[in-house]
Formats: structure tokens, C-alpha cells, sequence
């Protein structure tokens, strides 16, 4: 492959990632072929910097108009939402509905398909957008804002590439299933670009701190599809990156306080 051909092939990842990732109108030149997607994961930290930036943009905006801090937060929170369409707040909802409330793995697997929302969901939705809204607003100037939500968008999404490759799909359709497995090149890259953002944005202690922790939620859920529905689903890897950025908010906050 020649440089115009690499190149060519880096832009359509990044392009498939942020349309798989965001609602942004990104019109692909041609439908995604099997595999694609598995071979373009190594971008999904991209498309996270780039749903981060529009939070922040949204907050500089917010706090531009002299907005409470507490207000900023739940715009900036909010355009993180939109712009990915609550693709992963749907799936942390439906991934608890499924595993809270179902028996028999056919059962959770079901529920799990089911758009309404239930009780473990809509506790699980509330948890984790206070737990990030709480840390945003613990920050105090959009600067600090900006680097905490581009790090914990694109740090959240680093791992699931490995996860695609470690833990088999749970169903034979579906959207992870049909996304493949990700080749090695692309976990590597994909990890490689989580720990730069780790590290360039909040330093050696936090990175350490957040690295440990995102690898132990990878782990749990990991652990928790494999026992309880035979693998993963676009629904679990939706709830395994808002708690990873749920996460990574909170170490960040932390740490700014000290």
C-alpha cells in the first residue's frame, strides 16, 4: 500500500468511527463492508476527542455567557448526548434492564432488545449522569473542563476494541457481531491512543489511577456477559464506555482537587 493508499484508508476509518460513534452528517462514500468496522476500531479514541471538544465547546460557550458552573456542566453534558445520538446511555440502560432484571440468558437477551426502559435502567441512567455531572462541575475553568472531557470521551472508548477481540459476541446478529473482530494492529493503536490522552491530559498519577480502574471495568463487564449472557453485545460495550467515562470524569476531579 502506497502513501495516497494508506492515507485514503486512515481517512475512511476516521470517518467510520465518528458516524458509528456520532450523529454527525458524515455521508460515507460507499456502504461499510464486513470487517470495516472491526478494522477502523482503532479510531473510536478519535471520534471520543472529538464528541469531548464538543462538550467543551459547549461549556466555553455557557460559561461565556456567564452561566452558573452547575448550568455550563449540564449543557456541556447534554451536547455530549446529542451528538452522539444517547447511543451509549442506551445501551447502559438496556444492558441493566437486561442483566437486573432477566433470569435465563434468553430472557436478559431479550429484555436487552427491548427499547422501553425499565426500573434498573432508568436508576442506572441517573447514576451515571450525576456521578459526570457531579464531576464536571467540580472543575474550575472551562480549560480544565475541556481536558477532562476529551480524555475520559476518548480514554472510554480505548479499551473497547480489545474487548471486541477478547469477549465473543453473545448473539450471531446484531451490531457487535456484525462489526468483527478487531485485528491486532487496530487494539494496539486503539490502546496506544487511550494512554497518550491519558497521560498528556492529567498527568502520570491520574493516567495511572484511571488506567487501573478502566481496566478493572473492562474485567467486571468482561466477566459479567460472559457468565450471565455468553458474550458481548453493542449494549454492553455502550455501558462498559459510560462507566469508563463516568470513571475517568470522577479520578480527574479528583485529582484537581488535591
Amino acid at each position: 500500500m502506497d502513501g495516497v493508499d494508506a492515507l485514503r484508508s486512515i481517512l475512511q476509518d476516521l470517518r467510520i468511527a465518528v458516524s458509528l460513534c456520532t450523529r454527525l452528517p458524515l455521508a460515507l462514500a460507499a456502504p461499510v463492508a464486513d470487517g470495516e468496522i472491526a478494522r477502523a476500531s482503532w479510531a473510536l479514541p478519535v471520534a471520543g476527542m472529538l464528541v469531548g471538544l464538543i462538550g467543551a465547546a459547549i461549556y466555553w460557550v455557557a460559561e461565556g455567557l456567564h452561566m452558573p458552573p452547575q448550568a455550563a456542566s449540564v449543557l456541556a453534558l447534554a451536547a455530549t448526548v446529542l451528538v452522539t445520538g444517547a447511543m451509549h446511555e442506551d445501551g447502559l440502560a438496556d444492558t441493566a434492564d437486561g442483566l437486573g432484571g432477566g433470569k435465563t440468558r434468553e430472557e436478559k437477551l431479550e429484555i436487552m432488545r427491548d427499547s422501553r426502559i425499565g426500573t434498573f435502567g432508568a436508576c442506572a441512567l441517573a447514576i451515571s449522569l450525576l456521578l459526570r455531572w457531579i464531576a464536571i462541575t467540580t472543575f474550575d475553568d472551562p480549560r480544565s473542563v475541556a481536558i477532562a472531557l476529551v480524555v475520559a470521551h476518548s480514554a472510554a472508548r480505548a479499551a473497547l476494541p480489545t474487548f471486541m477481540r477478547l469477549v465473543p459476541p453473545a448473539r450471531r446478529e446484531g451490531l457487535s457481531s456484525g462489526a468483527g473482530q478487531p485485528p491486532g494492529q487496530s487494539v494496539a493503536i486503539s490502546l496506544a491512543l487511550g494512554g497518550l490522552a491519558l497521560a498528556g491530559g492529567l498527568g502520570a498519577g491520574a493516567a495511572l489511577a484511571c488506567a487501573l480502574s478502566l481496566s478493572a471495568i473492562a474485567f467486571l463487564f468482561a466477566r459479567l456477559a460472559l457468565e450471565q449472557i455468553g458474550g458481548q453485545t453493542g449494549d454492553v460495550l455502550g455501558a462498559m464506555e459510560q462507566t469508563s467515562e463516568a470513571a475517568v470524569l470522577l479520578i480527574a476531579a479528583a485529582h484537581a482537587t488535591l
